[in-house]
């Protein structure tokens, strides 16, 4: 079986380090299981962007973990531009907050099953994952799931 490709979306990056977050274990339990072979993870240069805007040492810190854990990081994308777009003109997420339509989109185009997000705001919602299902299954895409580290990690 293979194994299941995952995008770590910003949030993921944040959490890994805050303790005082109730996710914090389940967090740092799914980048163990991506080091320890259970996952083939990505994250993108959209998510590196934003990382570069924290301070010292938290960039740093946070930077890191992509190296450390063998998380691949995808381009930026024509494909990936276009569907964040589409999901944007049809009421998904805000055009003000077009990179986390960029985020679902460019785990799409790269044909991914999971993206991992504590975006409660824009991602990881119900009209979100409703929306861009529909929207991708239209353009030819395939649903993504979007989930938290608790709802997948542990679950064979």
């Amino acid at each position: 079986m293979r194994k299941p490709k995952i995008y770590l979306e910003t949030t993921m990056f944040n959490y890994y380090f805050d303790t005082e977050r109730d996710a914090h274990p389940a967090t740092v339990k799914l980048f163990q299981e991506i080091k320890a072979g259970k996952y083939e993870a990505y994250t993108s240069l959209y998510v590196t962007d934003e990382l570069g805007e924290a301070q010292e040492p938290k960039r740093s810190n946070m930077v890191a973990l992509i190296k450390k854990y063998g998380i691949i990081v995808l381009d930026y994308s024509s494909k990936a531009q276009e569907l964040s777009e589409l999901y944007t003109n049809e009421g998904v997420i805000p055009k003000s907050k077009k990179l986390d339509s960029l985020h679902i989109s460019v785990a799409t185009v790269n044909n991914l099953q999971y993206i991992f997000s504590f975006n409660f705001r824009h991602i990881n919602r119900t009209k979100t994952k409703e929306m861009t299902s529909i929207i991708n299954l239209r353009e030819g895409y395939r649903p993504i799931t979007i989930a938290t580290p608790a709802e997948v990690i542990g679950n064979d």
